[in-house]
């Protein structure tokens, strides 16, 4: 799956050509820029878009031109693209890495290429550690010590994927073992299947009578750098996405029994086996024995559970954290399905920093099943995603009615803002604009650096304003990116449940904000949470199922998620009409 590296490749082409700030560089650094985004949030291999139809397949998805869709192909079919190869003579700059640091830019990072010539993440750290970076102009000691922290960060995840990537990369390759003939069923197991953030390898099951076949084809598949381990029931691979993958064929009468211990957690696993000794049974891979070795149960994960005296427990909750003792009480609750979502709160059009209009939008989230949707453009103080002012707002819900009449009751539309939260927590829209919206987001998008006091505050007031329905990517953290700001979030929970604001749950794979344990923390306090997708792009409905499994390793019930409402009940909800929860 080439998605990744190609979206890497685009973004750093934008990241070179915004150094030369030219009329014409800056055209293409917004449309590389978008077509980064658009592969990026691809649930498919670009691959396989192209092998379905060419060029013209790659120009079908959004901000995919002519030019753009040539390049796809020259480096689908070369691994090269020739644009790119020319800019990194001009600046043999690892970008990739380099940006993904909390205050790093592309200007920068040229900056320190020529004055202490920073190449990489390794000369940077070099440079850090002699206090090279302190004494440059532009730089000081603050940015070495957040140079610092962030390097740290990208270390401890080196070797992890986001779950936004490696899902979609599990889901080809089963698809792929499923379609060889040679495998009767193939399952997914591991953290993967738990819906863990992030992932460090990826493990696959499979039913088949040929298992040395599907063994030779899995190691020979393409994104299969090398292979670690070939045998006739199990073979570990190394991908070319970074990650490791393991294949085991399991006996039917087991594939149960498997499923339950190859899905984990470890922790889980050993309260369930002890549970199992305790009533005189031992249980493995292979099924759950009695004492004198005759086997009960294998075949199915429930009738295991059923039979040490537990409800089934779903994937996503199995982390020992007391699923194990309510499901020994019936007790396990009933957590939001990947099929209740009948809307999103929370979505951008080209006009601010997407790369879809609003009809391409609109009719996305209307192919993803969904029957309404806020359309939550960025505020004009975020000036890097070009934020609109109040004028253009009320000129942007015209147009929304427009749309809104054509669709006839079909589609709900609903009016709305990403609103930033301004460092003194006053919010960056008019009131008179901010009351004519049905959704208003807010969130903070600066000045993360904060005292917890100083944050919490500034949010809480943001929170006390009367004009907040919704609270975005409520501690701003992006995985493996960037650190959550300082924030009491039960604090932030007390003011949300007096004011009757939803805590945002956001989707998009490097933010789920907020994640399993805040989900946990904070649903004490009679709120509503809003399961988002923050779409940029037509392809970002996709990532939905991504923060419905956070809420469910959050144990969220359905009746908790305020956009698991209808569109009738969910505009009393966001008029304040309907009760507290």
């Amino acid at each position: 799956m080439e998605n990744k590296k190609l979206s890497e490749l685009f973004s750093e082409i934008a990241d070179m050509l915004t150094i030369d700030e030219t009329p014409s560089s800056k055209f293409e650094v917004r449309a590389y820029r978008k077509a980064a985004l658009t592969i990026s949030s691809l649930q498919e291999p670009i691959e396989n878009v192209y092998k379905s139809g060419g060029k013209e397949a790659l120009m079908a998805l959004p901000g995919i031109g002519k030019g753009l869709a040539a390049s796809i192909e020259e480096y689908l079919k070369t691994g090269k693209i020739r644009k790119y190869a020319l800019l990194k003579k001009r600046y043999p700059i690892d970008f990739t890495q380099l940006t993904q640091l909390q205050g790093m830019g592309a200007k920068r990072a040229v900056l320190l290429y020529k004055k202490l010539c920073v190449r990489n993440v390794e000369d940077l750290t070099k440079a850090i550690s002699a206090h090279k970076i302190r004494d440059l102009e532009g730089f000081g000691e603050k940015s070495e010590e957040l140079f610092a922290k962030s390097i740290e960060m990208q270390q401890a995840s080196k070797g992890r994927l986001l779950l936004g990537a490696a899902m979609p990369a599990i889901e080809d390759i089963v698809k792929k073992l499923k379609d060889s003939g040679l495998a009767e069923d193939v399952f997914i197991a591991g953290s993967t299947r738990r819906m863990r953030e992030t992932v460090g390898d990826l493990d696959i099951l499979a039913l088949s009578n040929k298992s040395e076949d599907l063994m030779g084809f899995f190691t020979k598949m393409n994104g299969v750098e090398r292979t670690i381990v070939k045998g006739p029931t199990k073979s570990t691979v190394w991908l070319s996405l970074g990650v490791s993958c393991d294949l085991r064929v399991i006996d039917p009468k087991s594939i149960g029994a498997a499923q339950q211990y190859f899905t984990g957690s470890k922790d889980h696993n050993i309260s369930v086996r002890e549970i199992a000794v305790r009533k005189g049974y031992k249980l493995n891979e292979y099924g759950l024995f009695a004492r004198g070795g005759k086997m009960i149960e294998s075949k199915s994960e429930e009738v295991i559970y059923k039979k040490l005296g537990m409800q089934w427990i779903p994937p996503e909750m199995r982390e020992a954290r007391g699923e194990i003792r309510l499901a020994q009480e019936g007790k396990l609750p009933k957590i939001i399905g990947y099929d209740d979502l009948k809307g999103d709160l929370h979505s951008h059009t080209k006009e601010t920093d997407g790369n879809a209009t609003l009809d391409e939008m609109a009719s996305a989230a209307m192919s993803h099943g969904l029957e309404y949707l806020a359309v939550t453009n960025h505020t004009k103080s975020a000036r890097i995603a070009h934020g609109m002012n109040d004028a253009q707002f009320m000129a942007f819900f015209r147009k929304m009615d427009e749309l809104g009449k054509r669709l006839d009751g079909s589609f709900t539309l609903l009016k709305g803002a990403e609103i930033d939260i301004l460092k003194d927590g006053r919010l960056d829209l008019e009131p008179k604009t901010m009351k004519e919206m049905d959704c208003a987001v807010a969130s903070v998008h600066s000045n993360f650096n904060m005292s917890e006091e100083e944050m919490t505050k500034r949010v809480i007031k943001a929170i006390d304003s009367g004009y907040v329905h919704v609270l975005g990517h409520p501690t701003g953290r992006e995985i493996m990116e960037r650190e959550a700001y300082k924030i009491d979030l039960e604090k932030v929970a007390e003011a949300a449940e007096r004011n009757n604001v939803a805590m945002e749950i956001n989707s998009q794979p490097k933010r789920l904000d907020l994640n399993d344990t805040n989900i946990m923390l904070v649903s004490k306090y009679k709120i509503n949470f809003a399961i988002d997708s923050d779409s940029h792009s037509t392809n970002d409905f996709s990532f939905l199922r991504y923060g419905i499994g956070t809420a469910r390793r959050g144990w969220l019930t359905k009746d908790r998620v305020i956009n698991a409402l209808g569109p009738e009940m969910i505009k009393k909800a966001l008029s304040r009409r309907m009760a507290q929860v």
